[in-house]
């Protein structure tokens, strides 16, 4: 068994390592309908043989917001048909053929590419290594399973009656938690049935309860995680529990039926009959539930509603450490860069000298979610070498710092009220709304925002406060306009370009970070800093607005 288990573990690894990215790449692709999120989960999980594997990445993409609850229960489905392909792989190959002697030089060769390789090819050793020892753990199990059926016979476990049938039940469950594999346990049970140690009825018990038993994984993955990722492991267990029930029920009929298929076929292998009974009644929980997936979401949501800060939903224990982290807080400045602009909006058509406060209540959350997304971002490194991930991370940081000066520029005291009907205020409020309608279309709608269009708008409202501050002294000298209006004016459209700016950067560095960006110390000066002066200045037009 333990060679087994090994050969599991480093099977496992060594393919999701393979795999990399492209594993999530798929389940993004791959997990649109219904239909597709099965096929996607049934598919990952017979590749890596672990229905663990699959479950707790499907956890961890919807605790890091990059799936959504829906989608995830149909890759939860399919993981439960895909990891009955175990037992296929045993019944079929592994207690048919010897393949253990086989096996040895293919986990040699294996273990070599792992050592004197790099990359993909070292990755693919490792996994051939893990391929291999399974057979030889198989192998090795057959033979112990044959001396212990010398002193082990059906009658020593609790016989076919609807209690002894609970009983194997449960045991199944304790195997499968003990193994932390229900592929594992259910080689075991197969093994058993194959050497005489168990009889047909009994190991369809433990085969319900292993099933069941794998939940217990998913169950302690989920602690610490979002809503959303403690939802998916409960409908995970629910799943299994109601398809074990079902099939405890309908024990002796499905068995039954099979029997007299395989008579049919001529088949008469209990161990393919086994394998066989696994992926039916795992086929029969998925038929019953797929059309009802919607009011069962439903259900589940009721079960765990969402509680604490909604911004910060995606930023949890589960995803910290690993490489959804980056998306995970990609998400949440996403949706904290909406939110945000969502207030400016509100700022700017109130015309009040300090927002109302609803408005500055929802800057509250704004800033505590720019709070926790730093405390978070600081548990994850990235090195200039990373690249495209290291540039993100980098990214993310300059945003939060221009969001957290967007959200105290959104609670300056304005003259937006007294001056809103002059023409420079009007064009910058114009430019500036422009920019948010871009900014939140390329948010809400989830579509390309074009390098550079919010750079433009920002430029060409420091543009318009330079030529207003000339326009507006002249002004004052000729008369034409009282000195402490023309100094309303000219705050007011100081105030508008220090918001543009600090937008246009802030979307910037959430949609157009690279790792070839001129960072923002590079920049001229932020226009916050050089007003102070009397004289701030836009980039040069036709500059590169840098990260």
């Amino acid at each position: 068994m333990g060679l087994f288990l090994l050969g599991m573990i480093v099977l496992t690894d060594g393919l999701k390592a393979l795999a990399g990215d492209s594993l999530r790449g798929f389940l993004a692709r791959f997990t649109g309908g219904r239909l597709s999120a099965l096929g996607s989960g049934a598919a990952i999980t017979a590749l890596v043989q672990s229905s663990s594997a699959t479950t707790l990445t499907t956890i961890g993409f919807v605790s890091a917001g990059l799936l959504t609850f829906e989608q995830s229960l149909g890759i939860v489905l399919g993981a439960n048909l895909g990891t009955t392909s175990t037992g296929w792989l045993v019944a079929l190959l592994g207690l048919k053929f010897s393949v253990g002697s086989v096996a040895l030089p293919v986990i040699g060769v294996g273990a070599l590419t792992r050592l004197l390789s790099k990359g993909r090819l070292a990755n693919l050793g490792f996994a051939a290594a893990g391929f291999g020892l399974i057979f030889v753990g198989i192998d090795t199990l057959q033979l112990g399973m044959e001396a212990l059926a010398t002193q082990l016979h059906p009658s020593s476990f609790p016989a076919p009656t609807l209690g002894g049938r609970l009983l194997l039940v449960l045991l199944g469950a304790v195997m499968t938690v003990v193994m932390q594999s229900s592929s594992a346990a259910v080689a075991t049970t197969l093994t058993a049935l194959h050497s005489g140690t168990i009889d047909l009825t009994q190991a369809a018990a433990l085969v319900i309860g292993q099933n069941v038993g794998t939940t217990i994984t998913a169950g302690i993955g989920s602690i610490g995680a979002n809503a959303a990722a403690k939802r998916t492991a409960l409908a995970h267990v629910l799943f299994n529990l109601l398809t074990g029930l079902l099939a405890y029920a309908l024990l002796p009929s499905i068995v039954w039926g099979l029997e007299r298929t395989n008579l049919w076929l001529g088949v008469g292998s209990p161990a393919l009959l086994l394998a066989e009974f696994h992926t039916a009644f795992n086929l029969l929980g998925v038929a019953l539930f797929l059309p009802t997936l919607g009011p069962f979401a439903r259900f589940v949501t009721r079960l765990i509603p969402e509680r604490g800060p909604v911004l910060t939903r995606h930023l949890g224990r589960l995803v910290v450490q690993g490489p959804l982290a980056i998306d995970a807080a990609g998400l949440t400045v996403r949706e904290t860069l909406e939110e945000t602009l969502k207030v400016l909006r509100g700022v700017l058509s109130g015309g009040q000298a300090t927002p109302a406060p609803a408005l500055v209540e929802r800057l509250e959350g704004v800033d505590a979610a720019i709070g926790q997304t730093r405390e978070f971002l600081a548990q994850v490194r990235s090195e200039p070498g990373m690249g495209t991930h290291h540039a993100r991370h980098l990214g993310l940081l300059h945003a939060l710092d221009h969001l957290e000066r967007l959200s105290e520029a959104c609670r300056e005291k304005t003259f937006l009220g007294q001056v809103r009907d002059q023409e420079e205020v009007q064009q910058a409020l114009a430019a500036l709304e422009g920019a948010l309608a871009l900014g939140l279309e390329a948010i809400e709608g989830d579509v390309p925002l074009p390098r550079g269009v919010i750079g433009e708008a920002s430029r060409g409202i420091a543009e318009l406060r330079k030529r207003g501050r000339a326009k507006l002294l002249m002004a004052a000298a000729e008369g034409a306009l009282t000195p402490a209006k023309g100094a309303k004016i000219l705050e007011t459209l100081r105030w508008v370009d220090r918001l543009a700016f600090h937008v246009w950067r802030a979307t910037h560095h959430l949609f157009h970070s690279d790792p070839t960006s001129i960072p923002d110390a590079v920049l001229p000066p932020d226009p916050a800093a050089a007003a102070e002066a009397g004289e701030a200045q836009a980039p040069a037009a036709g500059e590169d607005p840098g990260a």
